[in-house]
């Protein structure tokens, strides 16, 4: 049995949420998030709070429980507060900067890469070496951080690449440059 799916989700004031043809919809402050449900699965909200209720105990059914508990918070979260990822920039000579609606990043290759701001996504770049993600869908802020990362992955000798902010990059000790055995 899923401890997770029992637990009922708070629901803000300004927050409805609605659950028709196997589609949740949340709406808040912020948007409006939607969710496909597959599977046995039923949402009761009564008052201020929302519940995930099975409808029967095919196998799977638990672990779709806890699923479509833990999405209809963050969507609860999302409309409400949003969400946001922070990432550092660490090299010499690197920055970006914001233009329009697209993220110009110079790390070190030979021209400047863009990245185009996805739909429902917000760049901000606070200093040169910082860029801020924010959203209210949980799953496409951290999606697009995690691109944004790929394009140049932290490397452990000098600590150079685009790092979430709370990331922590295992250093490696590089050539000792001693003598050798002859």
């Amino acid at each position: 049995m899923s401890r997770i799916g029992k637990l009922p989700v708070a629901l803000p004031a300004g927050v409805t949420v609605t659950f028709e043809n196997g589609l949740i919809t949340v709406k808040g402050g912020k948007g409006t998030l939607t969710q496909k449900v597959v599977g046995d699965i039923d949402i009761k909200v009564n008052g201020a709070e929302a519940e995930v209720v099975k409808t029967s105990e095919a196998a799977g059914t638990d672990a779709m429980h806890g699923l479509y508990r833990a999405l209809l918070h963050n969507m609860v979260v999302g409309v409400t507060e949003g969400y946001k990822k922070t990432l550092k920039v660490n090299g010499v000579g690197w920055k970006v900067a914001k233009q329009g609606n697209k993220l110009v990043m110079n790390v070190g290759f030979s021209h400047p890469v863009e990245f185009v701001e996805p739909e429902g996504i917000k760049f901000e770049c606070p200093s040169p070496n910082e860029i801020v993600v924010s959203g209210i869908d949980k799953t496409v802020v951290g999606q697009t951080a995690a691109n944004i990362r790929k394009i140049r992955v932290p490397e452990p000798y000098h600590g150079y690449g685009i790092a979430y902010s709370d990331e922590v990059i295992e250093r490696k000790e590089g050539k000792t440059g001693g003598k050798g055995k002859k």
